[in-house]
């Protein structure tokens, strides 16, 4: 990533765990409320968790000019273990449909201009910084978002709710994706409602497990937020 001459810079402190992620993104929001072209400097990065790396990819794709800059050997190590080469800003190839008619299109761009306020997503997930990521992405692009913190939470949403779109984690208390996706497609009401998975699990039996469920498509965090957007439009147009 290159770097750019007098920019606000932060710097990102040695280790970015769990605890760390929702500090990450309240301060980064703060500072591109203030300077748009802000630099994240991460030469002294020796560990970052997948939440942290969520959160600084979905803000480079959503701050056009926010950059980073001196990118240490274990931050460049830890995206290229997913396939991301962060020094160049490249985007992650993470869609991966589970229904063949609804394959997400690489060289298809967000089209946030159809994307009216009248449709809504619904994102389940039990960690609040992915929820919070969620939400800055497709509030970006004007989706109205609901949130639950869990599937039977999830459940209620929609007991209450109408929704264009519902996206789930797999893994979480109480409910998991599978159960949740299992209960929409025995309710009438969620025969032909699109359900995404956003998960960290990449298993083929996991994902057929999915696709048996149900589920319309499924993507590995962390998402880039442009994919996502698009693989919405294409889901629910």
């Amino acid at each position: 990533m290159n770097e750019a001459a007098n920019n606000t810079e932060l710097k990102l402190p040695r280790t970015l765990d769990l605890a760390a992620a929702e500090g990450l993104l309240e301060t980064i929001r703060s500072r591109l409320a203030h300077d748009p072209r802000l630099c994240v400097d991460a030469s002294a990065v020796e560990l970052i968790t997948l939440p942290c790396m969520q959160i600084i990819l979905s803000a480079l794709r959503t701050y056009g000019q926010m950059s980073v800059v001196r990118p240490s050997e274990e931050y460049i190590n830890a995206f290229q273990d997913l396939g991301i080469d962060c020094r160049e800003q490249q985007a992650l190839d993470i869609d991966v449909a589970v229904s063949a008619n609804v394959a997400a299109d690489t060289d298809r761009s967000p089209q946030t201009e159809e994307s009216p306020m009248s449709k809504r997503v619904l994102t389940i997930d039990d960690s609040k910084t992915i929820r919070d990521m969620l939400m800055l992405t497709l509030a970006e692009a004007s989706f109205e978002v609901l949130q639950a913190v869990d599937g039977l939470d999830g459940l209620d949403v929609l007991d209450k709710e109408q929704v264009d779109v519902v996206i789930t984690d797999i893994n979480m208390p109480r409910m998991d994706g599978y159960e949740v996706i299992r209960h929409l497609r025995g309710n009438s009401a969620h025969k032909s409602t699109p359900i995404l998975v956003l998960t960290t699990e990449s298993e083929a039996d996991k994902k057929n497990l999915a696709r048996v469920a149900g589920a319309t498509g499924w993507m590995v965090k962390p998402f880039d937020p442009e994919r996502l957007i698009a693989t919405i439009n294409k889901v629910a147009p």
